[in-house]
């Protein structure tokens, strides 16, 4: 018996399919630096974890397929502080930002319709469009522009009769862009021009630095009827984990489609929405102490990697990612050498290979995603052995 040609064609995740080769380097009693994935080592706050801990329900019951009213109703508040007015009913809880992705494909999309996205992108959302027959079309954003917004005309060049929507992540996932108020109110005017969707992933807005500003696509309120803003709890407050995300669109048509879909799944998970609600009354200090970390680990890792001779880097403005380009042939096949054959006093990195990040054929084959989600000694020793890891593996590719 064969399994469906969807699941066939579907990719393995570059940032989870050379999970094997680490566990096998574990076995060894190699240490792995895991900068594959962005699963920070901060703290979740100690409110989140007490509200589970005194969760006294008899019994764990179906909640609303909208989620919990206490979690939706607080997050009205959190959106104000980013100049945005958001009433509850235009908020959808989800499992995870991943199925609030899902979510926008199947409430905007049919089979065989088109979403524009600047390239590199996260490379989930290729697995999610081509699950339900979306066609992802990619416009490229480059290294040596800090991949920036590619101009519009490029966007308006790809837009035919099956287009529906463009999506963007700000700050972005894996390179770091922020797109500033400029790009969106032209990529809204775009939109508009063309009656398509604007989609923004704004899980990472806590994460802006060197003095930039987040804008929310919310805070335009003129194109509120086409604009889907996808959320998440996971890395704003280091609860990966408990997969609790958001819905958010003015367009009450779009949200009650969506509905639909979480009626289907019946509900979000419940007491990971009472650890969510609880986030949400954390100090203020503790996102700005867990931004500022974050911007040193920027730093470190940047400058650590601007050292190693052959390697490109970005220059990430938010989020906690960047897109390097090493001197190598096959970014895939480097990744699996350090974890197969090399080790530095015991030691090796596990990194994200990029080729499946773009859509573009060629593209990404020798660049890597890495998430500086590690302390700063840890990222020094990780590009440490990034360093002597390329030297061994060019030597041995020369033999």
């Amino acid at each position: 018996m064969n399994v469906s040609t969807r699941i066939s064609e579907l990719q393995a995740s570059p940032i989870r399919r050379l999970a094997p080769y680490a566990k096998e380097a574990l076995a060894r009693g190699i240490k792995v630096y895991h900068l594959n994935i962005g699963q920070p080592d901060i703290k979740t706050p100690a409110r989140v974890i007490e509200a589970v801990r005194n969760y006294q329900e008899p019994l764990i019951a179906y909640g609303a397929s909208e989620g919990r009213e206490d979690l939706r109703s607080a997050l009205p508040a959190y959106y104000k502080k980013y100049g945005v007015d958001v009433q509850v009913d235009e908020i959808l809880i989800t499992t995870g930002g991943s199925e609030a992705l899902h979510y926008t494909f199947m409430t905007l999309c049919d089979s065989g319709d088109e979403v524009i996205i600047p390239e590199p992108f996260y490379t989930n959302v290729a697995s999610f469009a081509h699950a339900v027959g979306v066609k992802l079309v990619g416009v490229t954003s480059r290294i040596e522009d800090n991949f920036a917004l590619p101009p519009l005309s490029e966007f308006e060049a790809k837009i035919t009769d099956r287009t529906r929507a463009i999506l963007i992540c700000s700050p972005n996932n894996p390179t770091g862009y922020i797109y500033s108020e400029e790009e969106l109110q032209a990529l809204l005017a775009l939109c508009e021009k063309h009656n398509l969707f604007l989609v923004v992933d704004e899980v990472y807005r806590e994460f802006c630095y060197d003095g930039q500003r987040f804008v929310s696509v919310l805070s335009f309120e003129e194109y509120a009827d086409r604009v889907v803003c996808l959320d998440s709890f996971s890395k704003r407050y280091s609860m990966c984990g408990a997969r609790v995300g958001a819905f958010v669109s003015r367009n009450k048509a779009v949200i009650a489609g969506a509905l639909k879909l979480g009626q289907a799944r019946l509900c979000p998970p419940e007491i990971e929405q009472i650890a969510a609600h609880a986030a949400l009354g954390t100090d203020d200090s503790y996102l700005a102490e867990v931004k500022d970390e974050y911007e040193r680990r920027r730093n470190t890792i940047v400058k650590a990697l601007q050292e190693i001779d052959g390697v490109v880097v970005s220059s990430p403005k938010g989020a906690f990612y960047l897109v390097a380009e090493l001197p190598v042939d096959d970014a895939e096949r480097f990744a699996i050498f350090m974890l197969k054959d090399f080790s530095l006093n015991g030691k090796t990195v596990m990194v994200s290979p990029c080729e499946n990040f773009y859509i573009t054929a060629g593209l990404g084959k020798n660049q890597v995603r890495i998430a500086y989600v590690l302390n700063e000694a840890d990222l020094r020793s990780a590009a440490e052995c990034l360093r002597a890891g390329l030297d061994a593996y060019r030597s041995a590719t020369r033999r």
